[in-house]
């Protein structure tokens, strides 16, 4: 089936599932860098594109420094406790790609979205899981531990590039939310 034409958007995964999913796969160490993926980009909210180009000389203490693919536009995110306490885990005499498989090459995307929906299976039944989603559950996160303020709109907005908060509401799913409970509420 082509889904050329046609519009498919990616859920969210709820952040607490995310972190304590990734904390499991850290502690294996055939699915740490899965791990690490997993808390990378629900952390920091980075395109599969831009993590996937991630290699360690990129990660210094505790900032990455990036030249995101998609705008070409130079970025520095400062990485929680979460993420160094996970980078702790991996030598810090690494050099090259940070995302490596077991085949000594790059994840491609394909093999991080079907490593994610066998990893959330339950949400996988439900929802449409995908490399975005991790980027969607930071959105999410920053959006409700803000108050769900229209101030973490507009820097969501900022971090992700959008060109208006409208655009943000919509990715984040939000708009769609408050339509329903227009009708939830009569």
């Amino acid at each position: 089936m082509s889904l050329k034409g046609t519009i498919t958007t990616t859920d969210y995964i709820d952040f607490s599932k995310v972190t304590s999913t990734a904390q499991k796969l850290l502690r294996d160490e055939k699915t740490q860098l899965l791990g690490l993926y997993i808390l990378m980009g629900a952390n920091t909210g980075l395109r599969v594109s831009d993590l996937l180009n991630l290699k360690w000389e990129n990660v210094k203490d505790d900032l990455v420094n990036i030249t995101e693919k998609k705008t070409g536009k130079k970025k520095t995110i400062k990485l929680n406790g979460v993420v160094r306490a996970a980078l702790n885990r991996f030598s810090k005499d690494l050099k090259g790609y940070i995302f490596v498989s077991q085949k000594k090459t790059v994840y491609s995307r394909q093999s991080i979205n079907r490593l994610l929906k066998q990893v959330f299976e339950k949400e996988s039944r439900k929802n449409n899981i995908s490399s975005h989603s991790l980027r969607k559950s930071f959105g999410r996160r920053v959006f409700e531990n803000n108050n769900e303020s229209e101030k973490s709109l507009t820097y969501l907005s900022e971090l992700f590039n959008h060109t208006s908060v409208a655009t943000t509401r919509r990715y984040l799913g939000l708009r769609q939310e408050e339509l329903n409970d227009i009708y939830d509420n009569l």
